[in-house]
């Protein structure tokens, strides 16, 4: 099959509203795997907080593993998993920063302890104890008091460009429907295909 008819980021959509529907906990919650410039793979899950037609963007302290890993090689990998819906969807492509003014308006969106969290952990870092992210909770909390909490400049956001978007859903004896589209150059829109189970 071979057809420019469709838009992935159309059909993701309309997933992702039937799995806000079903799923329990986080539909938009998603493996986010990343890599050392050695080549060595990491994954850990993240929270997708914006999708467009650019692609799909989750925030984090730039200064944490995966944050490291993004800016040395700036290539991801997405795999969200619904298991209500018996659904998954795999993105693949480079990654960019998203601008000040994405991360500023997200940060500000944020309840006022997450945006103290976003100061007080130094992420992916060896924590003493328990005791000292609480210590810097609370002496951040007393720096900023009842006033404004800024995005810290080591905070901020990625957005995954994607140049390949596989749909699978489950179907029986493991004959599974798998649609992957391939972005082409620019200007010429997504091809997709039927790949084997």
């Amino acid at each position: 099959m071979d057809s420019t008819a469709e838009d992935p980021f159309d059909r993701f959509a309309a997933w992702m509203a039937e799995a806000t529907k079903s799923e329990p906990n986080d539909p938009n919650a998603v493996c986010l795997a990343t890599s050392t410039p050695e080549g060595r793979p990491s994954a850990r899950m993240v929270l997708l907080k914006g999708v467009d037609p650019r692609g799909f963007v989750f925030y984090t302290n730039l200064e944490s593993r995966k944050g490291g890993e993004l800016l040395a090689n700036p290539f991801a990998a997405l795999c969200f998993h619904w298991k209500s819906l018996q659904r998954s969807v795999r993105v693949e492509g480079p990654v960019e920063r998203v601008s000040d003014a994405e991360a500023d308006a997200y940060y500000a969106s944020r309840a006022r302890g997450s945006r103290i969290g976003a100061w007080a952990s130094r992420q992916s870092r060896p924590l003493e104890g328990r005791w000292a992210l609480e210590r810097a909770v609370a002496e951040h909390t007393l720096k900023f008091g009842i006033g404004e909490i800024p995005r810290p400049e080591f905070w901020s956001g990625f957005r995954v460009l994607p140049q390949r978007i596989e749909f699978w859903r489950d179907m029986p004896f493991r004959l599974h429907d798998r649609q992957v589209f391939h972005r082409g150059s620019e200007g010429e829109g997504w091809r997709v295909e039927a790949l084997y189970p």
